[in-house]
């Protein structure tokens, strides 16, 4: 916690507070801390448990994903409030854990919208790598139905499964450009020159090109 704390930078908080984070430390000199550190479970546990955000994300780092129970996972995502803390428990724990397809049903059903944005984060990884046994279909319906009027973090999971399905699915492709044309779902978001444009027609559609020009 002492050499957290030593990385500690004012700037570097300032720029995470705009994107909902609360910490200033530099996610370089993190990522050295874990690699240093190496696999402690019982480490990352304790740090876990102290609810500070940076060390929180240094235990996704350093656990052993497949360790944690079903219940434990559940747990910590619901205390994990913060986007990039929720983001990498997601990414780095629960997708290498077996009990990640049990979250994901659950997590994208679950009222509260930040735990419901967990599974569709999981889905949408299922929808480019796993597709197999997932209704495509009915997903593009329920995007159409419920993501225009959902909560900012939950409206950008699906927005996100909704780009992954036009892009990785031909046979989806039209429907999804269409449902994003319809609901205009950040259609004016920010985008920074040489970036893609999250609005799923324009992502769709530069990512499909990008991969013919291969």
């Amino acid at each position: 916690m002492a050499e957290l704390a030593a990385f500690e930078d004012p700037k570097t908080r300032r720029v995470n507070e705009k994107h909902g984070d609360d910490h200033g430390v530099n996610l370089g000199k993190l990522r050295a801390l874990a690699k240093r550190l190496k696999t402690q479970q019982d480490l990352a546990c304790r740090l876990w448990e102290t609810g500070d955000s940076a060390a929180r994300l240094l235990a996704t780092l350093i656990c052993r994903p497949k360790a944690f129970e079903r219940d434990t996972l559940d747990a910590m995502l619901r205390e994990a409030r913060t986007p990039k803390v929720h983001d990498w428990l997601v990414n780095y724990v629960v997708k290498k854990n077996p009990h990640c397809e049990e979250l994901r049903l659950a997590w994208s059903a679950d009222r509260d919208p930040v735990v419901a944005s967990a599974g569709w984060a999981l889905t949408t990884e299922r929808v480019t790598k796993r597709p197999e046994g997932l209704d495509l279909a009915g997903l593009l319906d329920t995007i159409e139905a419920e993501m225009k009027d959902a909560p900012d973090r939950l409206q950008w999971a699906m927005n996100h499964c909704l780009a992954r399905i036009g892009i990785d699915h031909p046979e989806h492709r039209t429907r999804a450009i269409g449902i994003g044309e319809r609901l205009q779902v950040l259609r004016d978001y920010p985008t920074p020159p040489g970036c893609t444009s999250p609005y799923a027609p324009v992502w769709i559609s530069e990512m499909v090109r990008r991969q013919h020009d291969k």
